[in-house]
């Protein structure tokens, strides 16, 4: 069971092909299989499944053992699985469907050195509070302010990308504060599913800085659907003034445009790092948590 690692920014994840997997991905398997101490680690897994609406399927696991709806970097990795599974072929787009909808992905070009760029289509941002699973009347949260355990205040603005996201602008990132307010906000009871967290701050006319808290991995180097969702909040509130905005994190930069129509591509490198093969000794003790 040949296993591809690579990573977007340093935001790295499994891919295997479903009909290879040692058996079924409960949370306790997930959570062993990303352990960067006793499994191979990782991000996250990429799971290639069939469809019935797009040339292909995929599920998306965090770290945690929980599902997520879409991942922006975990996508461009498949894509790049697939490109090396001799599935797509460079420069020719092709559709993934996740949970919450289909995506158009596109291996757009490799560098000498083997490093790919990939672009998403990831679909329309929405910034009703429905979409995002927060709880009250459906409405646009623009800067209303989350109370948090122990009494601090953070004003939010939310953002579904397919996924929920919190974004809140500061005046200046602090990664303790991230640490700290993070996991707070992302677990925040008024989020029915819980959310992805960013802190962000615009940099310039086209360009937004952000630490990223993923919900059910938490702190993470890059993240693509965050990216996603900072920079459509940021053109939304007017902080950028073009809509090709570049999302800088502490893994690297990702590419952002933002449609006339909220709709959002998204492009960034990915680094294809090892193919992995399962010992006998871990798959049997992976068949004793399924």
């Amino acid at each position: 069971m040949d296993w591809l690692k690579a990573h977007g920014l340093g935001n790295d994840y499994l891919a295997i092909d479903a009909g290879r997997l040692p058996g079924e991905l409960t949370p306790p398997v997930v959570r062993l299989i990303c352990d960067r101490n006793h499994g191979l680690g990782s991000d996250g897994i990429l799971v290639r499944v069939a469809s019935s609406e797009a040339d292909f399927g995929i599920r998306i696991y965090n770290p945690d053992g929980s599902e997520a709806e879409k991942s922006g970097n975990g996508l461009r990795i498949f894509a790049v699985y697939l490109l090396e599974a001799g599935d797509v072929t460079v420069g020719v787009p092709f559709r993934v469907e996740t949970k919450s909808g289909t995506v158009r992905l596109e291996v757009v070009d490799v560098s000498p050195d083997g490093v790919y760029m990939v672009e998403a289509a990831m679909g329309r941002a929405s910034f009703r509070s429905s979409a995002v699973g927060l709880q009250g009347p459906d409405r646009e949260v623009d800067g209303e302010t989350l109370e948090l355990p122990g009494g601090d205040r953070v004003a939010i603005y939310t953002v579904s990308v397919g996924n929920p996201h919190c974004v809140c602008f500061e005046d200046e990132l602090v990664l303790e504060d991230l640490r700290r307010r993070g996991p707070l906000i992302s677990t925040h009871p008024w989020f029915a599913q819980g959310t992805n967290v960013q802190f962000a701050r615009a940099t310039g006319p086209d360009e937004v800085e952000a630490f990223v808290w993923e919900r059910g991995a938490g702190e993470t180097l890059a993240s693509g659907s965050s990216a996603c969702a900072v920079a459509a909040a940021a053109v939304r509130r007017g902080l950028v003034q073009e809509h090709a905005v570049r999302v800088v994190m502490p893994g690297g930069t990702l590419q952002v445009t933002v449609g006339a129509e909220w709709d959002l591509v998204l492009r960034g490198p990915v680094e294809s790092v090892a193919r992995a093969r399962l010992s006998p000794g871990f798959i049997r003790r992976l068949e004793q948590l399924s």
